[in-house]
């Protein structure tokens, strides 16, 4: 929605979109949270494209093959330490100014 919110033409893939691959080569800027481990082999990867890798699968391995992907795209994230770290900061901190909420404090 962020992106939407700045004219940027964004597309949503899903477990049944037809040619992934194809929509993943055109993309510059993936943002891959399927949930499957290195669900996309990285050799879709557009030539500098942007990769955020918000999956996390057992065995510490993320939705996009990095090592390949690595090697095509100008960045992309680690899996771990690229999203997780900043997902549990905001929790964290929504959790902070939901109880102060709650009890009353003020300044939030």
């Amino acid at each position: 929605m962020l992106l939407l919110a700045r004219d940027a033409t964004v597309t949503y893939c899903h477990s049944r979109t037809q040619d992934l691959s194809a929509a993943v080569r055109e993309a510059d800027i993936v943002v891959a949270a399927v949930g499957l481990a290195a669900a996309d082999p990285g050799q879709d990867i557009k030539p500098g494209a942007v990769v955020i890798d918000a999956g996390y699968n057992p065995g510490t391995i993320g939705d996009v093959d990095f090592d390949s992907a690595v090697e095509r795209a100008s960045l992309i994230t680690p899996v771990p330490g690229g999203v997780g770290p900043m997902t549990i900061a905001t929790l964290l901190e929504q959790t902070v100014d939901a109880a102060a909420r709650q009890l009353g404090a003020l300044g939030v």
